[in-house]
Order: structure tokens, then C-alpha cells, then sequence
């Protein structure tokens, strides 16, 4: 595609911005999707909360990207805020699927979040976009957040699900939260560490979007770097780019009393070994295919 509109939800997050940025260096026009008083005179204002989007502000974007939903550890996972992690994905996206449904001269490429916590739990096991989905609290979401892409499917939109992985950059994510314990020297594994980090650098997330905007894929895509590592060779890979030591292990039961036991085994203890079989079928080149490249990448860490 070249000289695209295309409408992002999300666009002040981690993956939102960084997109936003890429689409304007090429060429393209990022048009937000904003609530209330966010709104800019050139947004399209929506409120999934009420059911609010008019689906003539989409006449005229070739793609919808959405990326709109609570923070999974944001908060403790009270009964409450589980529903708002639910509600904020399955309310944004069907609202979105229905607008671009109802429009034929609206968008004809959805890109809409998921996550590779729909897998659950799966060990040492490989998994791709064919393999099994999961049935604990976090593969229940994903599975509901993609189910409300339906009607725009049903109305001949290209859907694609973005299962991402955990995102790489210095200043949001789970790397954000890892990086002050690690400079201090006393940063390490969680538990054994023998659990599964399927990563992938914010940069690569970005270009993928990018090319999944131009692409004829459908479906499931995991966006994950093809080279994922265990929670040990990660925390030991931190330290070597930070110059500093990781050799505190974090035991199991700290994360389960900070942030309750859910939440600490869904962030931090859950495995998953996921391969971005779509992506590289597809032609797409990642730019940091190697954890230790990809954290001097987003760090800014000169090789030694």
C-alpha cells in the first residue's frame, strides 16, 4: 500500500506511538482514534465504553490497526479488573468490526490485538499459529478479543490477529519494569527460569505492521522474534548488555505476594515457545532476530 489512511486505536501507547511515527516516515496517514477531551481536530472520536463511533468517520481509511485495551499488569487482578480487561478489548473491537462492516467504501484491512497468552501454558512445547489454544484466564481473553473481529470478517474485511509477544523497548513494558533492578546489579532469573520469553524488539513489532498492512495474510500472526529464549538466558543476556551481574533468582512466592498469584504467573512464571510462523512465510526479515542484538537495539548498548 502506498499513501494509506489508516486509523489506530491505542495510539498513545507503547506499539501505538511507535506506529504512528513509522506510518508518518512512510508516507502514509495515521489518522487516531481518540476519547473526549484526547481528541485532536483531525481524530476520529469514539467511546467503546458507550458503544460510540459513527461508521462514516471511517469512509476514506484504507486500515484499521487496533491496538486499544487495558494494561494486563496494570493493576491486581481483582474480579473487577478482570472484566475490564475483558470488556476493554471485546468492546473496542467489536465496535470497530461492526463501523467497518456497516462502510463499503470503509476499510478493508483490520489489524486487530491478541496475544500469545492464548496459548496457556504450554512448557517446552513449540508452538505456531496452528497449535492449540490455551484455557486459562489470559487465553480466554484472547480468544474473546478475536471472536469480536467476526463481522468484519463476515462483511469480506482482511482480519489479521496479532498475537504479540512481550514487547522490547526502554521505556514501557516488561523490560521498562526489569531495567532499575538489573542496573543495580541485582537483577535474575524468576523461579527456575525455565520458563519460555517469546520477545520481540518494539522496532520489529512496528515493521511487521507495517508489512501486514501490504500483505494478503489472514488470520492468526505471531509477533514474536523467531528466536525465543528461557527465562534464565534472558536475565543473563540483560546483564551482559547492562555490564552488570544477574545472579539473584526472584523466588516464586515475592511476585505472588506484590501482585497477587495470577497475575505473577500469568507475567512472569507462564511459558510459551512461540514461533512467528506466518511472518516468516510471508517474506517478513526481522530487523533484531537475536535477543542480545535486540537489547543493545532498544537500550542503545554499543557491542563490546
Amino acid at each position: 500500500m502506498c499513501d494509506v489512511r489508516v486509523a489506530v486505536s491505542g495510539s498513545h501507547g507503547l506499539i501505538g506511538s511507535a506506529l504512528v511515527e513509522r506510518l508518518v516516515e512512510s508516507g502514509h496517514q495515521p489518522v487516531r482514534l481518540s476519547r473526549g477531551d484526547d481528541a485532536a481536530p483531525d481524530d476520529i472520536g469514539w467511546d467503546p465504553a458507550a458503544g460510540r463511533l459513527d461508521p462514516a468517520a471511517l469512509d476514506g481509511i484504507d486500515a484499521v490497526v487496533n491496538l486499544a485495551g487495558a494494561g494486563i499488569g496494570d493493576h491486581r487482578w481483582t474480579e473487577s479488573y478482570k472484566r475490564t480487561l475483558l470488556e476493554s478489548r471485546t468492546r473496542s473491537t467489536n465496535l470497530l468490526a461492526e463501523a467497518i462492516a456497516a462502510r463499503p467504501s470503509g476499510p478493508r484491512v483490520f489489524l486487530s490485538g491478541s496475544a500469545i497468552g492464548i496459548y496457556g501454558d504450554r512448557s517446552d512445547e513449540r508452538l505456531d499459529e496452528s497449535s492449540s489454544l490455551g484455557d486459562d484466564f489470559l487465553a480466554s481473553v484472547a480468544c474473546a478479543w478475536e471472536a469480536s473481529t467476526a463481522t468484519a470478517e463476515a462483511a469480506g474485511a482482511r482480519v489479521v490477529h496479532l498475537r504479540t509477544g512481550i514487547v522490547l523497548a526502554d521505556h514501557g513494558g516488561a523490560l521498562k519494569r526489569m531495567l532499575p533492578l538489573f542496573k543495580l546489579g541485582v537483577g535474575g532469573r524468576f523461579g527456575d527460569g525455565r520458563q519460555w520469553m517469546s520477545w520481540i524488539s518494539l522496532p520489529d513489532v512496528v515493521a511487521a505492521l507495517v508489512h501486514l498492512l501490504d500483505s494478503d495474510v489472514a488470520g492468526p500472526v505471531n509477533l514474536t522474534a523467531p528466536e525465543p529464549v528461557t527465562n534464565r538466558d534472558f536475565a543473563r543476556t540483560l546483564g551482559h548488555v547492562l555490564r552488570r551481574p544477574s545472579f539473584v533468582p526472584v523466588p516464586r512466592f515475592g511476585p505472588k505476594l506484590l501482585l497477587g498469584g495470577e497475575l505473577a504467573d500469568a507475567l512472569l512464571f507462564s511459558s510459551q515457545r512461540v514461533a512467528p510462523a506466518a511472518l516468516v512465510t510471508d517474506g517478513f526479515a526481522h530487523i533484531h532476530p537475536q535477543l542480545e542484538a535486540a537489547l543493545r537495539a532498544v537500550l542503545q548498548r554499543p557491542t563490546t
